[in-house]
Formats: C-alpha cells, structure tokens, sequence
C-alpha cells in the first residue's frame, strides 16, 4: 500500500531529529512517534526535564520548548504495517531544500535504517549527522544517555 509520511515540523533549533518513516499508530495519530511504547518522548521529556507529553499539543509544544524538529528520511513508499525493513520504493526527502531554509547544526538520526538511509543519500550530511538508537520499542539495546547527551541535557 502507497502511504505519505508527515510533513517536517519544524522549531527555532538547531537539532532535526530524522526518522525512517512513520510507523502505523503514529499514522493512526497523525504526527511523530505516535506509537505510546515508543521512547522518543520520555527521552525528549526528561532531557528538558518536562512531564511527558501525552496530546499532540502537548507534544508540539515540548518540541518548540526544546527546540528539536523532527522529519522522516522517507516521505513516502509502499508499506504495509511499521517495520523499517517493509519499506518499499521510498522517495527520499529533501534535506538539501530544507537545510538551505533551516541550516540546522546537528541531525540526529533515529535508528540505523533513518541513517543508512540519509547517509547513501546525502553523504555530504555526515560531518554534523549523528546515528543514533532507535527509540522504537523493538529495539531492546537502548541506550537513553546517548539521547540524553546529543540533546545536550548531560
């Protein structure tokens, strides 16, 4: 099945946090790491020392306080259910585009598919790129002080 990603969502910072490609609760929710088993945002939380958002609001508004915006590397492709390794004929996003609007500092990319991803596309990005953990749920060697420490809450 052909599914659209989001758009970027975008703050006044300098970290963008890429993911590969929205899995299907966050579909179901419309934005960014909708899927409530997903770390992403209890690591965002805790990093700015904020209680964990729950409304999408609430989780905007932590982004604009913290100054991270977020984007997926694929913006759309054939897919059926959430697994990186289910994606099919992606189109890439654009980080060139959005970089010569945002010149971010540092991208932050959510997962090894997110990195190989944006890596074999745009290698000219790795110099201020970092390969981060995923928080996904499926990944059971987690290590939140990375996040913690590239965020620059440690």
């Amino acid at each position: 099945m052909r599914v659209k990603g989001f758009p970027p969502f975008l703050t006044e910072g300098d970290i963008l946090v890429v993911g590969s490609f929205p899995s299907v609760k966050s579909r179901e929710t419309s934005f960014y790491y909708g899927n409530r088993q997903n770390r992403f945002w209890r690591v965002l939380a805790e990093a700015f020392s904020c209680p964990c958002p729950d409304t999408l609001a609430e989780k905007q508004a932590l982004l604009v306080l913290s100054k991270v915006s977020l984007w997926d590397v694929v913006t759309e492709c054939n897919i059926v259910g959430s697994m990186d390794k289910d994606i099919k004929d992606p189109v890439l996003a654009d980080l060139p585009a959005l970089l010569s609007e945002h010149p971010f500092k540092k991208i932050l990319a959510n997962g090894a598919t997110a990195y190989t991803l944006l890596m074999n596309a745009y290698p000219e990005l790795s110099s201020f790129t970092v390969k981060m953990p995923s928080t996904s749920p499926a990944n059971g060697r987690f290590d939140k002080s990375v996040w913690l420490k590239e965020i620059g809450a440690v």
